[in-house]
């Protein structure tokens, strides 16, 4: 959950920001009123409280009196500025628990009677503990919805009965269409990030949705971080009269935040290896997110800055939902602290202390690199954000550089050597490029359980070495997810004796221009082979065939070959 300032922290930073301007003072003065002013229920308050969560955040300080009488609302807010108890709190105070005198008068006890709707699976997840926190005293049910993951075991929980639904668009469709969802009873749908649900391609999945929950008495609010034309249409279309709100963090300084340093550096992709396991080295380096630009890159860094020392895991698109939630708890519980993803799986990772964002190579835009950036320096703290840049992305950072008034415009060429770099990032001398041994004090990824969630099975980051250069060497250990030499397959059969272990069966003969069959044609080494050859292509007809490279370089006849009669 995004961490919440205590009265005493809150406090603090009245005083500080009233000094240092004035002007942001009665934005501040909302935050330290308590959740109880605002009519609250009870219980929630208590529950808050108990996670020692007192006092609203603007954005949360200003959505509440709104959300809490039923009105529509749009939300402009960053990510990390605590807005989801902002339609949270609202959502678990109007529905009616199990707990509640009224809730056999209901139409359908058991109904979901508020929707949440998420772009990624990790902010479903994320959005829903939230909500879980906020409303153990409430006796209400909240399901999390989405794909990766068997369908038997959510529709069991919708069948049993939930308040609330938090859901992925994909999945919530999939169960509506069976049936299982039943969205007739809803009265509060919540549109979280759907800026990012545009850059998704989900906005027609959310109109689906949005038109099959009734729309009289339907209080929706909307929340995204920029307002895009089709978000803007699709509100206009949906909503009824909505209240626009826009809550900026008061310690934003323009579009930056001023308590995140930037550093940017213009480096060569052989050497960044060793200067981000440098950089990991720093004085007061905590959790760190490493951003890359594929799953690819995600999975060779990850492994190599294990083989380096470092507790780190990869997540990202190709890992099934077991192994991302692994990473994600693992990070969480501080098992490892190094995560290597991707832009969208690092969507809703809602992880406080997040001390260093390293950007691997130059995000494809502003909006990738303000949404990197603003993973650390949260909550009042001050984080860094280092971007390595190559030099076939020197004219992309330039635009982004410019978008942003960063004044970076040519970053300054590092090495793992440039003293500079131990001079920016507080870097221990004599530092190199491994963990010493009495340093790695992590539990590593593998100390966090591995899920089986039941759902289509993806590969897991194998963390090996082979994966690297997707060469010929990764394929023969069973490609890139290992599944293959896992199970006897093709891994097996190509070091030539995965097939001999196994079980007799049916198989397509290939006979050799020796006419003998390949599998006794390899055994016969040396000077016999040439003899057979030559007598061979004698009587062989002279027609054109293929020829197929083999492993050890030499040419062979393909399946197509013509055999000797």
């Amino acid at each position: 959950m995004t961490e919440q300032r205590t009265e005493s922290s809150a406090a603090e930073t009245d005083t500080t920001i009233a000094a240092a301007d004035p002007e942001l003072a009665e934005a501040v003065q909302a935050s330290s009123l308590t959740f109880a002013d605002f009519n609250v229920r009870p219980e929630i308050v208590e529950a808050l409280a108990a996670k020692g969560i007192t006092t609203p955040f603007p954005i949360q300080a200003e959505t509440l009196p709104i959300a809490l009488g039923g009105y529509d609302i749009i939300g402009q807010a960053k990510t990390g500025t605590g807005k989801t108890l902002g339609f949270g709190i609202p959502a678990i105070q109007r529905v009616t628990s199990p707990d509640d005198a009224g809730y056999d008068d209901l139409p359908a006890p058991g109904a979901p009677q508020a929707l949440i709707v998420a772009p990624t699976r990790e902010l479903a997840v994320q959005v829903a503990s939230d909500i879980k926190v906020a409303s153990a005293r409430r006796g209400i049910r909240v399901a999390t919805i989405y794909g990766g993951r068997a369908y038997e075991p959510q529709i069991e929980e919708l069948d049993r009965g939930v308040e609330i639904v938090v859901g992925t668009p994909g999945r919530l469709i999939d169960l509506h269409r069976q049936r299982h969802l039943k969205l007739k009873n809803v009265n509060i749908v919540v549109l979280d990030e759907a800026d990012e649900m545009l850059d998704l391609g989900f906005l027609p999945d959310v109109e689906t949705l949005l038109s099959a929950v009734p729309e009289i008495g339907r209080q929706t609010m909307l929340f995204s971080a920029t307002m895009p034309g089709p978000v803007v249409a699709m509100a206009r279309r949906y909503m009824t009269k909505p209240t626009h709100i826009s809550a900026a963090d008061p310690l934003d300084e323009g579009i930056t935040k001023k308590d995140i340093r930037q550093l940017v550096y213009r480096a060569h992709h052989l050497d960044k290896d060793e200067v981000i396991a440098r950089l990991l080295q720093a004085e007061g380096r905590g959790r760190t997110i490493v951003f890359t630009r594929t799953k690819r890159q995600a999975d060779r860094l990850s492994a190599e800055l294990q083989s380096r020392g470092f507790a780190a895991g990869a997540i990202h698109g190709d890992l099934g939902q077991g192994a991302r939630e692994q990473a994600l708890r693992a990070f969480r519980n501080e098992k490892i602290d190094v995560l290597v993803a991707t832009d969208v799986a690092a969507r809703g990772i809602d992880v406080t202390d997040i001390t260093h964002v390293i950007n691997l190579t130059a995000p494809e835009d502003e909006k990738a690199y303000l949404h990197r950036v603003g993973r650390t320096g949260r909550a009042g703290k001050t984080g860094i954000a280092v971007t390595f840049v190559d030099w076939e992305d020197m004219p992309k950072w330039k635009l982004i550089d410019k978008a942003l008034g960063l004044g970076i415009p040519e970053p300054i060429e590092t090495y793992s050597s440039s003293p500079h770099l131990y001079e920016d990032l507080d870097i221990p001398k004599g530092t190199k490029g491994r963990l010493p041994r009495h340093k790695r004090s992590k539990a590593g990824l593998d100390a966090e359980e591995l899920e089986d969630l039941g759902g289509p099975e993806k590969r897991r980051s194998s963390g090996g070495r082979g994966d690297r250069d997707g060469g010929r060497g990764s394929r023969a250990k069973g490609g890139r997810g290992g599944r293959d030499s896992e199970n006897g397959g093709r891994g097996e059969r190509e070091s030539g004796q995965g097939s001999r272990s196994a079980a007799p069966r049916s198989r397509n003969r290939r006979r050799t221009r020796s006419g003998e069959d390949s599998a006794s044609a390899s055994q016969q080494q040396g000077q016999s082979a040439p003899a057979e050859a030559s007598s061979a292509s004698s009587d062989s007809p002279t027609q054109p065939r293929r020829r197929r490279r083999r492993r050890g370089g030499s040419g062979s006849g393909g399946e197509n070959a013509s055999s000797e009669s």
